[in-house]
């Protein structure tokens, strides 16, 4: 893993609690509040002092702002204390007990602004690990990627987590351009592990394969060595299997798709003329070849002129509303098309089926969600 670019900014810097415009407001409430207590404690007679109140200002400074302004505050306040209780008559002053207050409990806030700071930096690592890993799974896919307009979009249930077992790709080739999009059965990192594998083996033999039967076969291979592997280290996660679209363009023939369905939910072909599902046999999951009579068929089919394949994971199929109903998105995309043909442009589509998701479960995400979308540029 490589180390954190010195010329990025520490994520301390980049995650600040109180902002304006991009500008780092949080030492206003610590000062206002400051300003606050001494004015009122000049205020208010000698039986009922509030200065020793001052010594909130460290602790909301240390919830707010780093540990040199905070110790700067904790400072500020003791200096504070000091001046305003000295300016009374003897006999009112607060004296030595507030004072020790007032200062032990800027010490205090003083290290608990520092645990908080070491807190949020490694969480913010751990975070940029977990994007580093997503981008390393879901490699960013450059516009035009495979001679393809395509769009896509994933969503982790777990948004902490923000990557889990969905995977798409698309590898331009030889022989084509091949596109696939799954999903392994389970989350974490044993669900990322097995993604990762499946994706490699696809972008090598989606590459060198001349038959995408061929392709289909070595991401059954590659699942079944990923297990037994996972297996033999004695892990309890050497039975994932993973449902997936296998999708080939052929050069040769500009107007067909060459699919393979391993248990998936088939692709929607959306054109101005409406929605429809392909025909496709769905074959076994990649991984339970073992239960079936043969691979699952390569079949090729015909796309009109603007058909764009939307291919989505059971984050969006599964996607239940507070009454428990499904989510019928080929029956929105429908309604979509019909008022606005234009709709069918992937990138549009894409977010057309995410926000219609999102929409329909409250933004509870009950498994992670992919939406990918891809068609032949059209030649105008």
């Amino acid at each position: 893993m490589r180390g954190r670019d010195p010329g990025r900014p520490d994520p301390v810097h980049r995650h600040q609690l109180v902002r304006v415009r991009g500008i780092g407001v949080g030492w206003v409430a610590p000062l206002v509040l400051l300003v606050a207590v001494a004015v009122a404690d000049a205020n208010t007679v000698g039986e009922f002092r509030m200065i020793s109140w001052i010594v909130l200002v460290p602790g909301i400074a240390a919830a707010l702002c780093g540990v040199w302004v905070t110790a700067g505050f904790t400072l500020l306040s003791v200096l504070t204390y000091v001046m305003v209780d000295s300016a009374w008559p003897h006999e009112y002053q607060s004296g030595l007990p507030d004072f020790i207050l007032v200062a032990v409990g800027g010490l205090l806030a003083t290290a608990a602004c520092a645990l908080r700071v070491r807190g949020e930096r490694r969480m913010l690592h751990m975070r940029d690990v977990a994007d580093t890993t997503r981008r390393a799974v879901l490699r960013p896919l450059p516009p035009g990627w495979g001679g393809l307009d395509h769009a896509g979009v994933y969503l982790a249930a777990d948004t902490e987590a923000r990557v889990g077992g969905d995977f798409y790709d698309i590898q331009p080739g030889p022989h084509g351009t091949r596109v696939l999009v799954g999903d392994v059965q389970g989350k974490g990192l044993g669900a990322v592990e097995t993604a990762a594998a499946l994706l490699g083996a696809f972008r090598e033999a989606g590459y060198h394969e001349a038959d995408l039967a061929t392709v289909a076969d070595r991401l059954e291979v590659r699942l079944a060595r990923h297990r037994k592997h996972t297996g033999a280290l004695g892990r309890d996660d050497g039975d994932r299997f993973a449902t997936a679209v296998l999708l080939g363009f052929p050069d040769e023939v500009p107007d067909a798709v060459d699919t393979v369905v391993f248990g998936h939910e088939p692709p929607l072909a959306v054109g101005p003329d409406g929605v429809r599902q392909l025909p496709v046999t769905g074959g076994l999951p990649l991984g339970m070849a073992e239960l079936g009579t043969g691979p699952p068929p390569v079949r090729r089919l015909r796309l009109a002129p603007e058909e764009t394949l939307l291919v989505v994971t059971d984050g969006v199929t599964e996607a239940r509303d507070r009454q428990g109903c499904f989510y019928r998105h080929a029956e929105e995309v429908a309604r979509a098309i019909a008022a606005d043909p234009g709709a069918i442009a992937p990138r549009r589509l894409v977010a057309l089926v995410r926000e219609g998701t999102l929409r329909h479960c409250g933004g509870r995400l009950g498994d992670d969600t992919t939406v990918f979308a891809v068609r032949r540029p059209q030649v105008r």
